[in-house]
């Protein structure tokens, strides 16, 4: 595995540390759009700010065809944008979902009006997307999922209910898949259309999580009248659209080490400076196997990314090796913030920390649980036979 960075990758590296040393100010580190409740709050009207920064300056995407204004950027690239962005602590940009994976199905089965239209305007931030697939009876099966739309003229009305919508309280658009025909097979009878947010008829209500974030939502469609110049590929066949989509979520598991080894870094630092029964928790010999046990995690993470990474160098289509990144990612989080509440006791309960090991429950759920994982890593991987 030859993980050396190419020069065109070292020359992007340089470019943008003096741009983020030049343009990221100390109010913009760390922002975060997860607990705004609307688009007109003000983190998020300071980090539609930077979105446009970034667009303008050819970092916004820079994965995209250049044609879209984007850069045509490598693996080895991309790589590099997210290293350096996770170093200076800057925040990215306001469409994490529409910029990776709503914009790959558009620019692969849109129209040229929705191209021209759309994709702009996501690139700056000008409009925030959100994903609708999962419904209340429908998240891992993504196929049984009901939500109507039925053919009106030039519309089809949509009813129905979605959840776990991320930013879709913030959101303008979202791309979303429906039920046209009900009397087909359930992968054949699915369309995927672009949906304006503000069209009458759609109800968006926040589900506050355990850490009073409000990112993720629940959204209600009633007879919502959507044009029909807004489906996105052809008619019943948004199932290869949502693949499109959902191949692109996947791939990006590969860079999930960066911000985990960051946060383990900080701990090893917090424990060399907190002192239990008179020493530091760092010498403490069970805490200090713990916290070697957490340290090694987060390194195995990262070949493991390397690994895909690799892959993905050399051509190789997405494998099973994204599910056994996440299942490390996920554990190795919730072990993180255990070994954090030991070594810094009272001090963890409140502040980042109280809040890691909140949302920690969360990482075995969120983005393919820890079973799916482990059954695609025994079939894929292992060649074990499925349960009967």
């Amino acid at each position: 595995m030859d993980f050396d960075y190419p020069p065109e990758a070292e020359k992007l590296r340089h470019e943008l540390r003096a741009w983020l040393d030049a343009n990221l100010t100390e109010r913009l580190r760390g922002a975060s759009w997860a607990n705004a409740s609307d688009a007109d709050h003000q983190d998020v009207a300071l980090l539609r700010e930077w979105n446009a920064k970034l667009a303008d300056a050819g970092y916004g995407a820079i994965a995209w065809p250049e044609e879209y204004g984007g850069r045509g950027a490598g693996v080895m690239e991309q790589v590099v944008l997210a290293e350096e962005m996770s170093r200076a602590d800057a925040p990215g940009t306001l469409n994490p979902i529409g910029i990776s994976n709503i914009a790959p199905a558009i620019m692969a089965h849109g129209t040229e009006a929705q191209k021209r239209q759309l994709l702009p305007r996501m690139l700056r931030g000008d409009d925030i997307w959100c994903q609708g697939f999962s419904e209340p009876d429908a998240g891992s099966d993504l196929a049984s999922l009901r939500m109507s739309a039925v053919r009106d003229g030039d519309h089809y009305v949509v009813t129905g209910q979605k959840v776990w919508n991320t930013l879709g309280n913030l959101a303008n658009w979202c791309e979303m898949l429906v039920r046209t025909d009900p009397s087909v097979s359930r992968h054949r009878g699915i369309s995927c259309l672009l949906v304006d947010m503000t069209l009458p008829g759609i109800e968006v209500r926040p589900l506050v999580t355990i850490t009073g974030e409000r990112d993720f939502n629940e959204i209600f469609f009633t007879e919502v009248r959507v044009p029909t110049s807004s489906l996105l590929g052809p008619e019943n066949d948004g199932w290869q659209v949502a693949m499109t989509t959902l191949t692109h979520e996947r791939g990006g598991v590969a860079d999930l080490h960066l911000g985990l080894r960051k946060r383990i870094r900080t701990l090893l630092d917090h424990a060399r400076s907190t002192m239990i029964d008179g020493r530091a928790a760092s010498q403490d010999p069970v805490l200090r196997q713990r916290l070697a046990s957490v340290y090694l995690e987060g390194e195995l993470l990262k070949l493991l990314s390397e690994r895909a990474l690799s892959a993905a160098i050399h051509g190789r289509e997405p494998g099973p090796e994204s599910s056994v990144a996440k299942l490390v990612w996920s554990e190795a989080g919730q072990h993180l913030a255990e070994v954090a509440a030991d070594v810094l006791g009272r001090v963890a309960a409140d502040g980042p920390w109280a809040r890691d090991l909140l949302a920690s429950r969360s990482l075995t759920i969120a983005g393919g649980t820890t079973q799916v994982n482990k059954n695609i890593i025994a079939q894929r991987i292992l060649g074990l036979p499925r349960s009967s």
